[in-house]
């Protein structure tokens, strides 16, 4: 049961082990405890730090955004031209972005799948293929539907508005267990409920002998006559939190697991610049309608995502209940001062609901002035034109179920009062870079591809470039999904440390050559 909290170490650190894994969120995570169940030595190394559930639970939401997200909540990604600024949120702590999720879990839709096995020509990409990950992992983190009972009253306003336009909403399922409706999953759930791999997966890793370092901020894989040899890099300082102390871990396997903002950055300052690196980043935009309604909802009485529709999955639109901490809701209602508070004040009267695109990719990640990443973002005309199809849908909705006034995700926008006027202002809308955007789902920076020429890794999830380098996170998505993606990169990156667990002994011969 080892963590080691690199902000403690005074001295330099060396370690030699059969697999170091960079990053212990969704992937890195299910990786380490698949492979120390094959009964290989392993090292997780986390930049972030290490805070277990019985001090994150207590967290306010801003403590929590403060301490275990990246950039403290605040990362962006810079849109071009007519796109909006998106806030991408991130992971920074034992656990990565996974504690901080709402915890829904998708398998990869169908659709998806055949359009990678078929025209990307990915082997082993089929729903029958994954199946076997996909089951071993909803049974492993307690993944089920949640009961109606759980809606909140926000939720159900919106879902009898779709039902009076014929939109058929479906129950989402996620990875909880004792759920009692806090809505504060995105900030750690205080009730310790949601499946986390901080707490339903790493322990078990653990056991098994795995060792996890906190604090610890790799910045070079060590490669050698083209086959990766471990990593290097230094701790973060507990008090200042820059680089201090070196460390360095050797292996026989190296996995880098640090999501779709910070993989390419470790693969290129390790050598691995292919044109690919970095680039083809998809970012599932996603946007919120409120609703004011004049009966009292107190929408943050139940789960924070209980349902969601696929009625528009051909339109590129999936649409998904959401309602979070209200402080972080008020933050972004319109107006100022007096204009402000008065819908501050109808906080408890307020519905919310939202939709993600499942967007064509514009996205680059390049290296930057500090640690962190530059990410810009053009959207496509397609993906814009979804956007302001998507509020149309929601004002409706939320119009359909009653709602007196509709608060759009429009900066500087005053909240509209009826239908016609709604559709007027989609018809002719303001630019783009006005919406109000967020991302949760950063995808394919290091993609999946079937030859080198396409991409980063093989199906595999080894690096065409480097033997011994595997990737096994969000950024090997091909494409984007147009769901959520934490259960699909659990997946693959189970499949990717199954196949590096059948072929150790041929792969550890590389690495001892």
């Amino acid at each position: 049961m080892t963590i080691l909290r690199g902000r403690e170490q005074s001295s330099p650190l060396s370690m030699s082990v059969d697999v170091v894994v960079v990053g212990s969120g969704a992937g890195g995570s299910i990786v380490a405890r698949e492979l120390a169940r094959d009964g290989r030595s392993v090292v997780v190394l986390e930049e972030g730090g290490y805070h277990p559930l019985e001090e994150y639970r207590t967290f306010s939401p801003s403590q929590s955004l403060r301490t275990l997200a990246r950039e403290a909540g605040l990362g962006l990604a810079v849109g071009l031209g007519d796109t909006p600024v998106m806030s991408v949120m991130a992971g920074k702590c034992v656990g990565g972005s996974s504690v901080l999720t709402g915890g829904v879990c998708f398998r990869i839709p169908d659709e998806v799948l055949h359009d990678w096995s078929t025209e990307l020509g990915l082997e082993g990409m089929t729903p029958d293929a994954l199946d076997e990950h996909f089951s071993e992992l909803e049974r492993d983190l307690s993944i089920s539907v949640v009961p109606g009972s759980m809606r909140s009253r926000s939720t159900e306003l919106f879902v009898e508005g779709a039902e009076r336009l014929g939109i058929e909403m479906k129950s989402l399922r996620r990875n909880t267990s004792g759920c009692k409706g806090a809505s504060r999953c995105n900030f750690g759930c205080p009730h310790g409920a949601k499946m986390s791999v901080d707490v339903s997966v790493l322990p078990e890793a653990r056991q098994r002998g795995a060792i996890v370092v906190s604090d610890a901020l790799v910045e070079k894989i060590d490669v050698q006559r083209g086959v990766a040899r471990g990593v290097r890099g230094r701790f973060l300082d507990a008090r200042t939190g820059e680089p201090g102390v070196a460390f360095e871990v050797r292996a026989r396997v190296v996995v880098v697991a640090c999501g779709s903002m910070h993989t390419p950055i470790l693969l290129k300052r390790s050598g691995l610049g292919t044109r690919h690196v970095g680039r083809h980043l998809t970012l599932h935009p996603a946007f919120r309608v409120g609703a004011l309604f004049d009966e009292r909802i107190d929408g943050w009485d139940g789960a924070m995502q209980s349902v969601y529709s696929d009625h528009f999955a051909d339109e590129g639109l999936t649409l998904v209940g959401i309602y979070t901490a209200p402080s972080i809701l008020a933050a972004a209602f319109p107006g100022v001062g007096r204009a402000h508070r008065r819908v501050v004040r109808s906080m408890p009267n307020l519905a919310f609901f939202g939709a993600m695109i499942h967007d064509d990719g514009g996205g680059r990640v390049m290296r930057w002035l500090s640690r962190e990443p530059l990410v810009t973002y053009r959207m496509s005309p397609r993906d814009r034109h979804r956007m302001w199809r998507g509020i149309e849908i929601l004002g409706d909705m939320a119009f359909a179920a009653g709602a007196r006034e509709v608060l759009l995700p429009i900066f500087g926008a005053d909240p509209i009062k009826s239908r016609s006027e709604l559709h007027a202002l989609v018809a002719s809308p303001p630019p783009a870079r006005r919406v109000e955007c967020m991302s949760f789902h950063p995808l394919g920076s290091a993609k999946m591809s079937a030859t080198p020429e396409t991409g980063v890794v093989r199906v595999s999830g080894e690096t065409w470039a480097v033997k011994n380098l595997f990737v096994a996170d969000g950024s090997v998505l091909p494409t984007s999904i147009g769901v959520n993606s934490q259960l699909p990169v659990m997946a693959l990156a189970l499949r990717i440390a199954k196949g590096i667990a059948a072929d150790f002994e041929t792969t550890a011969r590389r690495a001892a050559a």
